[in-house]
């Protein structure tokens, strides 16, 4: 990350000093000296002062990896820009305005549903098909090539139903395609085509495309019984492979797609059944984040050459599917040597593509194919954030001892007061190296000791507050703090726990406030693997704000879709959906939380009669303080999995929902919308 990252402040020992003596070894007196109460208040205030919203911009990368789509603005929020660079100054979407307009209440106007959330944004589905499209009608054009581009969204990155018809929506007029892969996303993109495309009274083109050599057979029987003849394509298995974090799905050992061996027994056998004009496209898919252009032309040029191959053995061809990987910056680079990162931009990468296939083309005197691309995540990994809220923070916390608790290092084991010397000496001559050496040696011989029950616990923990003041005076002690966050990471960035894909994040308010501290991310479940100290710039805390004391609420993500409109906060929420409920989960798991309900009600029911005294008042205390636990059950069913709090009133409800952190990424292929 940028230097200023991170800028510390004067260090000052936490409650006590080594003694500035001589070299001599240490007596009881000379173990702590208690230090005098300094503060670095008025550094911290100055520093603070100066801070700004660029300057987070700049921390936090935010101007590489969010352009054109997000920036921090003057109040130190994260706003979203709809229409990209186009977006006028008015139309910017302030992300703490949509967080207060979902979490206040019904009463106040809002909408009343709690935080984890994800934001959708249609307006910038909308933009990014039309730089797709216009990069290629550009590329096209430009390079005086005799066909046209064809874009196909691959289903699989998101089968939201709103997503999908936004899509189809969006790309109509540009005739943008859908890709499926099962038996239920066919029907999907049927269904949503056929829709799109009755009022212009156009039929459905569908492509079938054999993965496998044994599909043919199959695709070349229910033709022949239905009397069709389909429009086949084929993938190939390509030669041109890169070596990043998705390299393995790509090349000779990839797990789709014909080597040439199976493409020439292909071939042989649509001849044989007079289908060779059947076949018309040829896919490949060089893998996902394609780092570079250079990398992106030898592979499309390759494939190239297979498709002018494809021509002079008869088949009918017509398109060239090169198939995804048109890569997103998370991390703000520009680089071409990381796996978060590219080194193109949309226009260059549309630029090699057409430059490759029209020049393999002319060569070989075949005519320009249509050029398909099914770039999935740089279509919708910029349109959706999630917002999530930290509810506490853990701070690492030395143990404040006193000269008489480590007494007996001087007095006991011989072994435990010969590293305690050699930590002394090395701490007055100012060697670090050799302080990280005999802290933990002299952590690992006083553990030793207290698993043989020679030390207390309380003696253990003094000389864990001596090594943690040690390491704090050289520079090298763990700062950071651990925030918890109502979250699952499972549930709602499974692609960061499941494939390790790292994606930005960042504070939604207070950019324009220095962050004092940094920290990692811990969810709420029960899984030590929930937690994020994995971070864009390789680095591995992210820079934070101080928690407020107040908590919030949250649980399974709930979903709002708002779109650029000309009212007072340049939004209107269009859609909403609340998040799963604890019942909702439970049901999942074919529970049945209404007869669990039931069965704890009764029993609730039999304990306030067993503890009654018999009496009228007792009676009506035993039936409000049932009432009571009833209805706090029936709330525990129906509200969201994780922490709570009461309905919070309109004038706390802000700072209930989003007092202490918000944090936003852009999410990759949109795989935690399935369990929404």
């Amino acid at each position: 990350m940028p230097a200023l990252a991170y800028v510390d402040t004067a260090f000052v020992p936490p409650g006590y000093a080594f003694s500035a003596g001589d070299n001599s070894l240490p007596t009881v007196t000379d173990l702590f000296i208690p230090a005098s109460p300094t503060s670095s208040a008025a550094a911290v205030v100055e520093t603070s002062c100066r801070w700004s919203s660029s300057l987070s911009s700049s921390l936090y990368r935010i101007d590489g990896w969010g352009a054109p789509y997000f920036v921090a603005n003057s109040s130190g929020n994260i706003s979203v820009r709809p229409h990209g660079s186009d977006t006028l100054p008015h139309q910017d979407i302030d992300l703490l305005k949509i967080v207060k307009k979902v979490t206040d209440p019904k009463i106040s106007g809002g909408l009343g549903l709690q935080l984890p959330l994800i934001v959708r944004f249609p307006d910038v589905l909308k933009n990014r098909l039309e730089c797709l499209q216009s990069a290629f009608d550009f590329a096209i054009q430009s390079q005086g090539y005799d066909s046209h581009y064809q874009g196909v969204y691959p289903v699989k990155c998101n089968q939201d139903r709103f997503v999908v018809e936004d899509i189809v929506k969006f790309g109509s007029s540009f005739r943008f395609g859908l890709e499926a892969g099962s038996k239920p996303e066919i029907l999907l993109a049927m269904s949503c085509l056929c829709k799109a495309l009755l009022g212009r009274k156009l039929a459905l083109k569908t492509v079938i495309v054999l993965e496998q050599e044994e599909e043919l057979d199959l695709v070349i029987d229910l033709s022949q019984k239905m009397n069709v003849r389909p429009v086949i394509g084929l993938r190939a298995k390509l030669r041109t492979k890169h070596s990043g974090h998705f390299g393995p799905t790509s090349g000779e050992k990839g797990k789709f797609g014909l080597t040439t061996t199976q493409i020439v027994r292909v071939m042989r056998k649509l001849s044989q059944s007079g289908m060779l004009d059947c076949l018309q496209l040829l896919h490949f898919h060089i893998g996902s984040q394609i780092p570079s252009t250079s990398l992106l032309s030898d592979g499309v040029a390759e494939a190239a050459q297979l498709y002018c191959e494809l021509v002079r053995l008869g088949a009918d061809m017509q398109v060239i599917d090169i198939g995804g990987g048109l890569g997103i910056d998370y991390d703000g680079s520009k680089s071409g040597d990381s796996d978060l990162s590219v080194a193109y931009t949309l226009e260059e990468y549309a630029e090699a593509v057409v430059a490759s296939v029209r020049f393999v083309c002319d060569r070989r005197s075949v005519k320009h194919p249509v050029i398909c691309s099914e770039s999935g995540r740089a279509i919708v990994s910029h349109h959706s954030v999630l917002i999530f809220e930290a509810v506490s923070a853990v701070k690492p916390m030395a143990h404040q001892g006193t000269p008489d608790d480590i007494q007996f290092l001087l007095e006991g084991d011989v072994e435990a007061r010969a590293n305690y010397e050699d930590l002394y000496a090395a701490v007055m001559r100012g060697d670090n190296e050799n302080c990280l050496l005999y802290v933990d040696q002299l952590k690992q011989r006083c553990v030793e000791g207290f698993k043989e029950g020679v030390l207390s616990i309380e003696q253990l923990a003094s000389v864990d507050g001596l090594c943690e003041w040690v390491l704090k005076a050289i520079g090298a002690a763990d700062s950071v703090h651990t925030y918890n966050i109502n979250l699952s990471l499972f549930t709602s960035i499974p692609d960061l726990w499941g494939i390790d894909q790292l994606f930005p994040i960042v504070p939604i308010h207070k950019l324009d406030q220095r962050p004092g501290t940094r920290g990692i991310l811990s969810d709420l479940t029960c899984d030590s693997d929930g937690m994020i100290n994995k971070f864009i710039g390789g680095e591995s805390s992210l820079p934070l704000h101080e928690l407020d004391n107040n908590g919030g609420n949250g649980g399974r993500p709930s979903i709002v879709r708002v779109s650029q409109s000309d009212g007072p906060h340049s939004f209107a929420v269009t859609g909403a959906l609340p998040g799963q409920s604890s019942a909702d989960v439970l049901r999942a798991m074919q529970h049945e939380p209404e007869l669990m309900f039931q069965t704890l009600k009764h029993r609730a029911e039999e304990l306030m009669h067993t503890k009654g005294g018999g009496g009228d008042d007792d009676e009506e205390e035993e039936s409000d303080e049932f009432n009571n636990v009833a209805a706090c059950l029936d709330r525990s069913f129906h509200n969201m999995p994780y922490l709570g709090t009461e309905p919070a009133s309109p004038s706390n409800s802000l700072s209930a929902a989003i007092n202490n952190l918000g944090f936003y990424y852009s999410d990759e292929d949109g795989f935690e919308y399935l369990s929404a």
